[in-house]
Order: C-alpha cells, then structure tokens, then sequence
C-alpha cells in the first residue's frame, strides 16, 4: 500500500500547555513545526525543563528539510539545544529576525550554534521545503514577530494559526490579518486547520494593549511613590508601553534581571524597542532618585524563587527591596501551578506596605492568545473541511472542537489528536495511525532522561517519609563487627525523641547480620525490608533506608 502524502504527528503541545511541536513527513521529506518545552510543576522535583522525545526525529534527520518556528517563545523554542545535538550539521532552522536572534542566543550558549543554519523569515515570505510550500502570515501575539502557517501540501492547503489573538488596532505591527487567510484557504476553505486552543475556555474577545496602556497610565498617574512591574521578559510590546509611560510621567526606568536585560539588548538592537531617555540597569547601579521618579521592570511574574521581584521581596537583592508605598504591578497571566508561588509573594508585598496589582483586579494584563469568539473568526475565515484543535489541555481540544462544529465543521471531521497519534492526510481521505511511543523527557542539570517515573517516586517518597541510613563495618577476616550498626535518620524522626525506636532498630540490623552469615548483597536487602516493615508497623512511615556494609 502507497505512504499517504502527508502525516503530521505531534510530538507535545496537544494535551498540557507547552511543548509545541510536531513532525511533518511526506514521501519526500519531512519538515518539524516549533520545537517548545514545558516547565516542571509540583511534582517533577527537582527537574529543571521537560522538552518532548525526539526518537522519531532520529529516524527521519536525513531526509529533515528543516526546523519551521512560528514564534520565539520557550514553549515554541525552548528544546532546540536538545534537538540540535542530534540533528545532522547544518540543518537550516527557519523563523522570524526577533526568533532567530532568541534561538542564536540560546544556542550559543549550549556551544552548539556551528551544528545549524539559522534562515531569517519574514511576513510574505514563501518558503519550498521537500515537497511543501510554506507561506508565512504575521499574527498579532504577545511577543513581537509571530507566524501563522498557510501549507501547500501534497494533501491540499493546510492552515496553522500558530499562536494568536485578533487586536483590531494594534500598538505596534500588522496585527493578524485574517484576510491573510482566507485568501490563502481559496472559495471552498482549506483542507485543515490546526489552532491555537490555549483561551477556548475564555469567552468573547481578549482585551488589547491599549486598553492595558490606558490602565497603567491611570495607575502612573495615581501612584505617590515607586512603581514596579514584573512581566514576561519576552513581552516586548508591554515593555515599550512601560518605557513610554514612564517618560511621560518622568520617572527614570530601572530593570533587573538576566533575562529581561538580555532581550531588551537584542530587541533594541533589531530595532524594536525604544530605550526611554533616562533608563539604568540594576546590576551597574541604581541611581539615586524620589520614590514618585523611578520605574522598576523586574522579572518574578510566575513567583520564581531566584527571579528579582522574589530577592527584592526576601531581602536577597543587592540593590533593590520592595518598601512601604510601592505599586506593584504583576502585568502576567498566572501560570497554573504556580498560584502558591504567586500568592506567597503576594502576601509578603503586602506586609512590607506595597499595593499590589493584578489580572483578577485590574486590567494590567491582557493575554496573547485568542478567546472564543477570535478562535471563531478564525474557524470562519479558514472554513476548514478538518479541524484539529492544538496547543492546550485536552479539555481545551475538546471545547474547542465543539466551537469548530458550531461554525460548520462536520462532527466526524474534527480530529481530536494527543502526542503521538500521527494524523495521514491525502486529498479525499484522512486516518490516525497507531500511536507512537512520545514520551516527554525529563531534564535535571546535565542529566538529559535519566530522570524518570522511578526516581522521581524516590524523590518523592524521600521528601514525604525521609531517610535512615544503616552503617556497619566488619573485618573480612573474622566477619565480626568492627563498627555499628550506626543508624542516622535524615528528614525521617527526630533522632533524640525517637532514639528508642532507632535502638530497637539496630537490634533488628543485628539480627539480620546473624542470619546472613558473611553475605552482603543478601544482608543489606533483609536490612532494607525488615527496617522498612518495622518503622511501617511502629512509626506507620515508609522512610528510604540505605544499608552500607563495608568490609575491612
């Protein structure tokens, strides 16, 4: 049987929110759309980012035709330097000046920037890879530069409206011009549409950026003393605004973080950004200047502990606090999973006297990506014969999928994926094949996938129940006790309150050395079982326990 002329296969971003990507192929060639990461919560301990599996990528590098970046957001980008190291040298990554200057950064970095070629993009750009052809239609978003995709496909048009909102007057840029489009899907509408479905769940149109400008200027104009906004440090656009205002207020902008100083750096340098007169970074000194004169744009919007707004708050920043009389500004959409970061913050800027401001209270913040009746509009100007939902919680796919029948979309042509699930399109039919093995890989420090489900339970269970580790040295000679049993608790029970329940168990360690006459392996395991049997029945904790037996 012939291959279909087309199978798009996402490998993350269709089921949680981040880790957008997926993997085109034809006969001819294959083409990978976004390459993004997620961020760990609650319970990835100590993981530091989760980017998605790259093992089909593997088997198809050699006839990869290139990398296709719709924006430069981390859950766009942010897994190149993983992808990058196994890709073959000199694969052209594709995308717009502000996205390939992010991506360059970021590469460098990781010291593996000479392994690619970056290839600049812009709005009207058409671009032939294997045997599509790209066109590229700019979207108006929360980070300047963002793509939607018109496909030309051996399976027909196919549309991607990569991440968007509908600003019908927007600050800066073309703003998203569905007529775009429309013109592109023709007189009977497009094969598919793949949309962005991350705000399905929020009714009618988001608020736009002037609207947020018009709030933050009655917030200048209001505030006494030191204003401080922390927001995205991607959200470029938000940051103009900031510059702006503070001019037109005369108040002197000071900003702190890594981050936000590095792509402010580079957005002046692509010209798109306008440094106000008076502008100071924290880290060569804060200038000397009345409360109601100075701006302060940090990061910390999420709560992070080592971000800027949370040392200024905990007292651990050199040159900056928060103090009585400071409006905050939190100019972010709350993450989920990070609402107890952002609530403790919160309530500690609220003891040392500021005034906070947020989403849920003022409109200081207006999200990049559509509502319902946008993504409507868009469904209509597409006029898809399929429609997958992408970018969002699997509730989102769903409601989203409902919205694409109430527009006209047939009920059996909505196509609800999940990672893995490779959809095979021709021009008059279309299948999901079997479902491959996606995995999200887990990064900690240098460590890429040796994080899995069993360490993290361990992680787990050390945080919940603790350690006791069993020490015991013998001479190899007599197989007598040289040392020991030690027994040291570590985050299980405090040691002189417990220390009767510890004695009885060296006592139980003693009797396990007995009965394993001389053979370790088989002693430190009856130690292991029977310590672990014992505090479960005493204490009803299951502690991590740890034999060490050394011989001497």
């Amino acid at each position: 049987m012939n291959a279909p002329p087309l199978t798009i296969t996402p490998l993350g971003g269709l089921g949680e929110i981040g880790l957008n990507c997926q993997l085109w192929e034809t006969a001819h060639g294959a083409v990978m759309l976004d390459c993004g990461l997620m961020f760990p919560d609650d319970e990835h301990l100590g993981v530091d980012v989760i980017i998605p599996s790259f093992k089909m990528v593997a088997h198809v590098k050699d006839k990869l035709s290139g990398i296709v970046l719709t924006h430069g957001h981390e859950d766009h980008i942010g897994a190149l330097p993983w992808l990058v190291r196994g890709l073959n040298k000199d694969t052209p990554i594709y995308g717009s000046r502000l996205t390939l200057a992010l991506v360059e950064h970021k590469l460098r970095e990781h010291e593996i920037l000479h392994r690619v070629r970056l290839c600049p993009v812009s709005a009207g750009t058409t671009l032939r890879l294997a045997d599509m052809t790209f066109h590229f239609f700019p979207v108006c978003h929360s980070i300047p530069e963002g793509f939607g995709l018109g496909v030309e496909t051996p399976a027909g048009k196919i549309v991607h409206s990569g991440d968007f909102k509908i600003d019908p007057r927007p600050l800066s840029g073309t703003g998203t011009d569905l007529r775009l489009f429309r013109d592109f899907a023709g007189p009977e509408g497009a094969r598919l549409l793949l949309s962005d479905s991350t705000n399905i769940m929020r009714p009618g149109r988001s608020l736009t950026e002037r609207e947020v400008k018009r709030s933050l200027d009655r917030i200048f104009a209001a505030a006494a003393g030191r204003i401080i906004i922390t927001l995205f440090a991607s959200h470029l656009q938000r940051i103009q605004e900031v510059f702006d205002l503070a001019e037109e207020h005369g108040r002197s902008v000071v900003i702190s973080g890594k981050s936000l100083a590095g792509n402010i750096e580079t957005a002046v340098e692509l010209g798109l950004l306008r440094l106000p007169r008076s502008f100071f970074n924290a880290y060569s000194g804060v200038p000397t200047l009345p409360d109601n004169q100075v701006v302060l744009l940090v990061t910390g919007a999420q709560g992070e502990p080592l971000s800027a707004l949370s040392r200024m708050v905990m007292g651990g920043h050199r040159q900056l606090d928060i103090r009585r009389g400071d409006s905050v500004i939190m100019s972010s959409r709350m993450i989920p999973g990070n609402a107890k970061a952002i609530s403790r913050l919160i309530n500690e800027m609220y003891r040392l006297g500021a005034e906070v401001l947020y989403e849920d209270i003022q409109a200081v913040h207006a999200s990049g990506h559509a509502h319902s009746e946008e993504l409507r509009d868009m469904l209509l100007a597409v006029r898809p014969r399929l429609f997958v939902p992408v970018h969002g919680e699997y509730q989102h796919l769903v409601k989203h999928g409902r919205l694409a029948q109430a527009c006209g979309v047939s009920p059996e042509n909505i196509i609800l994926l999940e990672d893995g699930m490779p959809l095979a399109l021709t021009l008059s039919s279309f299948h999901i094949e079997l479902r491959r093995p996606v995995e999200h890989t887990l990064v900690d420090g240098k460590g890429v996938g040796d994080v899995g489900v069993s360490v993290l339970k361990e992680r787990r269970i050390l945080g919940d129940e603790g350690m006791v580790i069993v020490v015991l040295v013998t001479d190899s000679a007599t197989g007598s006790i040289l040392h020991g049993p030690e027994i040291t608790s570590r985050g299980f029970v405090f040691e002189q309150r417990y220390s009767h329940v510890l004695e009885d168990a060296k006592c139980l360690v003693l009797d396990e050395f007995e009965a394993a006459h001389g053979h370790s392996q088989r002693m430190r395991e009856n130690i292991r079982l029977s310590l672990r049997k014992f505090f479960k029945r005493v204490l009803e904790r299951d502690p991590v326990v740890v034999a060490i037996i050394s011989e001497v």
